[in-house]
């Protein structure tokens, strides 16, 4: 058992239950063991079978019993490890959301879906195998081996001899299966990754002709995972053999010195059967556990991986903020950066660098630059997903050293480059950040996003599902999808990242006008590389090189001829 087990909620009843259950079942397997030896010897010595009622019925109460209570202990593992997960996956969920879009970027979609979903589930099972597993090893061999010794010393002796040694050689194949499994699940996390990435490249594959070429890496990917597999498979029989071996070995011992002591007359058949019978109950937990390690090792690896993220740090503020102080925004809110810098290590570059500037009201605002210029830095920043390493934000007259409130994130909508649609119906996707928006809303934020026609084309509507195993949009539509939940969303700052960097240009002046109309009245942060957007904002931030090299509307930045200027000229988008 993982030494965080006994940190989860709840676990401690759970564990009290089944060590009481567990207690009784050994009782009852004592009782099964006398019943049956007792009939058999009996029978042996020429009685009757119609004497042997008490027996008899001694054995199958037992064995009733027995039955009995290993359901309700499955029944009791698996509502715990149900709620446990449904939990852990919440918590999983929201961290994920705290940590934001960049986290994710990093650690890689694929990975990160396969932990939310394929994750947890190996969790539960970890979870309603390793807690009846582990408190039978420590109750059912101690309540027998206690009865044995009290009918026969030498059985006790071979038995508890016999004991450990097979719990070392269960470590040794432990160790080697974790780097086993270890290997196989970076493995699995390379191929979620890999997997996810060519789903989302396939059209630029097609596009270049280059989709034949890529079946020869998805397949060295592939390969990998299933040797990774196939070496976790050898190790798992290797340690059943073993075990198995072992056992029957030492039952073998055991059976010898009771024959021998059987032929000489010195034990009675009635103990030497009930001995004989316990013998392989007295193994059988130490089995069970060493059976069910490689499918628990998943679970347990996956366990600690989602604690792992949940871990993760996250700091707040913690200023002393004056009464009466809020994160609104409004059109006399003001936000002002101060020298930010952003430095992911602590010897390597700065992604943000000296950042200074000033917003005050609703506004359109344009973040440009070339790729790398810093502007996803910006807008992490901006949207609290990310902390700076120095400098300060002011926020309504309030000094604060990052925007990571939820309450300030609370208050905005964030489109990414690819909207991430839910294996739910388009009505539900639309309802991401209004969850109780009713149906005639959503048919109106619907209309709004340009996704008319869409719904119209659906045989359910607006209820059609989509996403995972539903209708696939294209890339245009799902961007729809994103603007259709803002246009829902009362929100009052949207910040926009790359929102339209994976459509075609035709596309993108489609959607362009049904933007437009959503940044009414609203704070925009809008990065982009395309150009044909700058005319329409109110001010323009540019990046050169994670610095903020120029602030302004277009028509100043053109006279000034500078970086911004620079950039138009270069990118010929005719925007003079």
């Amino acid at each position: 058992m993982g030494r965080d087990l006994l940190g989860f909620k709840g676990i401690k009843p759970v564990l009290l239950m089944v060590a009481l259950l567990t207690l009784v079942q050994s009782i009852s397997i004592l009782w099964m063991a006398r019943g049956l030896s007792e009939v058999v010897s009996a029978l042996f010595a020429g009685e009757a079978l119609q004497n042997q009622h008490d027996g008899i019925f001694m054995f199958l109460m037992a064995f009733l019993v027995r039955h009995v209570i290993n359901f309700l202990q499955q029944k009791i593992t698996y509502r715990y490890a149900e709620h446990t997960g449904a939990l852990l996956r919440k918590q999983l969920i929201d961290k994920l959301f705290q940590l934001g879009p960049r986290f994710a970027k990093t650690e890689g979609t694929g990975k990160l879906v396969t932990l939310v979903l394929d994750g947890i589930s190996k969790f539960k099972l970890y979870l309603e195998l390793i807690i009846p597993r582990t408190v039978a090893t420590a109750i059912v061999p101690v309540v027998l081996l206690i009865y044995i010794f009290t009918q026969d010393m030498t059985s006790g002796v071979i038995l508890l001899v016999t004991m450990p040694i097979l719990i070392a050689f269960m470590i040794l194949i432990g160790l080697s299966s974790r780097k086993q499994v270890d290997g196989q699940m970076e493995s699995y996390r390379n191929l979620a990754n890999h997997f996810v990435d060519s789903l989302r490249g396939l059209e630029t594959l097609k596009y270049l002709g280059r989709s034949k070429s890529h079946e020869g890496s998805i397949g060295k990917v592939s390969d990998r995972y299933r040797k990774a597999t196939m070496k976790t498979l050898r190790v798992a029989f290797l340690s059943s053999f073993a075990l198995d071996f072992f056992t029957m070995l030492s039952v073998a011992s055991v059976a010898v010195s009771l024959g021998l002591r059987l032929i000489n007359g010195e034990m009675m058949l009635v103990t030497a059967l009930t001995i004989l019978i316990l013998a392989p109950e007295y193994f059988l937990p130490v089995r069970m556990v060493g059976s069910d390690y490689h499918a628990t090792l998943n679970g347990k690896e996956a366990g600690e991986a989602i604690q792992a993220v949940i871990d993760m740090p996250i700091e707040k503020e913690e200023l002393s903020l004056p009464e009466g102080f809020s994160y609104s925004w409004n059109t006399d809110s003001q936000l002002s950066l101060s020298h930010v810098q952003v430095q992911h290590e602590a010897e390597g570059p700065y992604s943000l660098h000296d950042a200074t500037l000033h917003i005050q009201g609703m506004k359109k605002i344009g973040i440009i630059g070339e790729s790398g210029a810093g502007k996803s830095t910006l807008i992490d920043v901006l949207s609290g997903f990310l902390r700076p390493s120095s400098g300060t934000v002011e926020l309504n007259g309030q000094a604060l050293s990052a925007l990571t409130d939820v309450a300030w994130q609370n208050q905005m909508t964030y489109i990414p480059q690819s909207p991430y649609l839910f294996s739910s119906s388009l009505a539900d996707n639309v309802r991401f950040y209004t969850p109780d928006a009713s149906q005639a809303e959503v048919e109106e934020a619907v209309k709004n996003a340009g996704l008319s026609e869409l719904v119209e084309s659906l045989p359910a509507g607006v209820d059609e599902v989509i996403g995972s195993g539903g209708r696939v949009l294209s890339g245009g539509q799902a961007q729809r999808v994103a603007l259709a939940r803002a246009f829902l969303s009362d929100r009052p700052v949207i910040l926009l990242d790359e929102p339209t960097a994976h459509l075609d240009i035709e596309t993108e002046y489609e959607l362009k006008e049904t933007m437009l109309s959503l940044f009414k009245e609203k704070l925009v942060f809008l990065a982009t590389h395309r150009l044909h957007w700058m005319p329409d904002m109110d001010q323009i931030i540019v990046m050169d090189q994670g610095r903020v090299a120029e602030i302004g509307t277009h028509e100043e930045l053109i006279a000034c001829k500078g970086v911004y200027y620079a950039l138009i000229t270069s990118q010929l988008e005719g925007v003079l």
